[in-house]
Order: structure tokens, then C-alpha cells, then sequence
């Protein structure tokens, strides 16, 4: 603020462009970016990008018994799963990483179309 108590307008302008090109390098270095979870040990691996898409799965051939194949279908099932939402966490703690700080500057409001993200209308993957 200026002498007298006003706003000087030019400065707040200059503030919000260098918010929103932070932003932009914080949502182009998520869109790059890659986390994986696991499960059983390792047995599953998931990998999702920094917008939170599931990119790849793999599975270890030690987690498959041919002697049983109902109750392997059904642990990989499961392995699948909780390696996804292995991953989705570290995919959260990575968008909160990148963007919290930015929200924080912008008062806390959080960031609207971020999911996860305070203020989005997402979930925080927890």
C-alpha cells in the first residue's frame, strides 16, 4: 500500500501475473511428472502422472500361482488396487508440494480445478 492507505494497483497486477506464471510451471512440471506406488512387497507396481492418471501397471510373475488361479486373480485384484491408492497418495503429496505454496499466497482459498487441492471441489486423497 501507498502512503495514505491505497492500493497501488500497477504492483498488485505485477504480484498476480508472477502468481499465475508460477502456477503455470507448477502445473506443466505435475503434467510431466511421475509417482509410483506398490503393493505385496513390490509384486504390483502402479505408476501415475502428476494429474493423477494411472500411466502403467506391473505385476511380478512371482505373484501368480498356477495351482490357484481363482485366488491369484482376486490377490492381484487386490494388489492392483491398493498400489493405485498407493500411488494416488504420493500423486496428493506431490500436488501439495507444487501448488500449496501457491495457494497459500493466494490466501488459502485454494486453487479451483485442482483436484485435491483446498478450494477445488476434489478430494485430498486421503
Amino acid at each position: 500500500m501507498e502512503p495514505g492507505g491505497q492500493l497501488n494497483i500497477q504492483e498488485l497486477l505485477q504480484q498476480a501475473q508472477r502468481v499465475q506464471e508460477q502456477l503455470f510451471a507448477a502445473q506443466r512440471e505435475l503434467a510431466e511428472a511421475e509417482v509410483q506406488g506398490s503393493a505385496g512387497g513390490g509384486l504390483v507396481t502402479a505408476t501415475v502422472n502428476g494429474q493423477g492418471e494411472v500411466t502403467a501397471i506391473s505385476i511380478d510373475p512371482k505373484a501368480i500361482d498356477p495351482d490357484d488361479p481363482a485366488d491369484t486373480a482376486e490377490t492381484i485384484a487386490d494388489l492392483v488396487l491398493a498400489a493405485i491408492r498407493d500411488a494416488a497418495r504420493a500423486v496428493a503429496r506431490l500436488q501439495e508440494q507444487k501448488m500449496g505454496p501457491l495457494a497459500e499466497g493466494l490466501g488459502g482459498g485454494g486453487i479451483p480445478g485442482i483436484p485435491g487441492m483446498p478450494g477445488s471441489g476434489g478430494t485430498s486423497g486421503a
